[in-house]
């Protein structure tokens, strides 16, 4: 999704002129349209001019794009009250196409996953995958960096293993978009016992979490999810 500001005044936002107090309300209603498209798993790209340090603020956390490449606009008003940022993420500079750029930001937003880098194994069904799995891989990611998430192929085996591996697969990326290119998700066979030799080179270990996200279950989630029933006449 793109938000361009010149569309957003003109639809959303009539009210708003360019006085420095509409302009940080203007990018307060950017950064809350942003937080909508993001919680519901989306990406969002918001294209406007945030000239002050209290718009910035205003517009709240982002990955930021300074477009460096001219040394004045077109609006004096907007030049006049201009403060280069101070912290961001990538600047583009007037050298480079907007492809090189483009590609910048890319790698930056979605790095590669790297199958060298110590990485963290867990092995599970996922049916569904829920909150509780997901504080697991991100303690799992906060110890080790990047994690490998294996799901076992036991789609349809009984009624606790309703859904096939894409299915999982796009929950699973979806619930930890906010680690793209430090997670991977693959399929594995039905997996039922996990054995290893001596000085196998990797350690394993249970991780607890808190009582509450130990308690969340999986069983009920399903039973949530599962088509109602029609009860049958006489």
């Amino acid at each position: 999704m793109v938000f361009n500001a010149d569309a957003v005044r003109a639809n959303l936002s009539r009210d708003l002129g360019f006085s420095r107090e509409d302009r940080v309300e203007h990018a307060r209603r950017m950064g809350w349209m942003c937080d909508r498209v993001v919680e519901a798993g989306g990406t969002v790209i918001a294209d406007f001019i945030c000239p002050t340090p209290e718009t910035r603020a205003a517009f709240g956390d982002a990955f930021t794009v300074w477009v460096d490449r001219i040394d004045a606009g077109r609006f004096e008003d907007t030049n006049r009250m201009f403060v280069a940022p101070e912290s961001f993420d990538l600047q583009v500079r007037a050298e480079g196409a907007p492809q090189y750029w483009a590609e910048q930001a890319l790698a930056l937003l979605r790095p590669p996953f790297d199958p060298q880098k110590p990485t963290a194994l867990f092995i599970g069904r996922y049916q569904p995958f829920h909150g509780g799995h997901q504080r697991l891989i991100e303690e799992g990611l906060r110890r080790v960096g990047q994690v490998c998430v294996a799901v076992r192929d036991t789609h349809g085996v009984d009624a606790k293993n309703p859904l096939p591996f894409f299915a999982v697969k796009q929950r699973i990326e979806t619930a930890l978009s906010a680690y793209a290119g430090r997670f991977v998700v693959v399929p594995l066979p039905n997996i039922t016992n996990v054995y290893y030799g001596r000085d196998v080179g990797y350690t394993v270990e249970r991780i607890l979490l808190d009582e509450t996200t130990e308690a969340i279950s999986a069983t009920q989630l399903r039973a949530l999810s599962a088509a109602p029933t029609t009860p049958s006449g006489n």
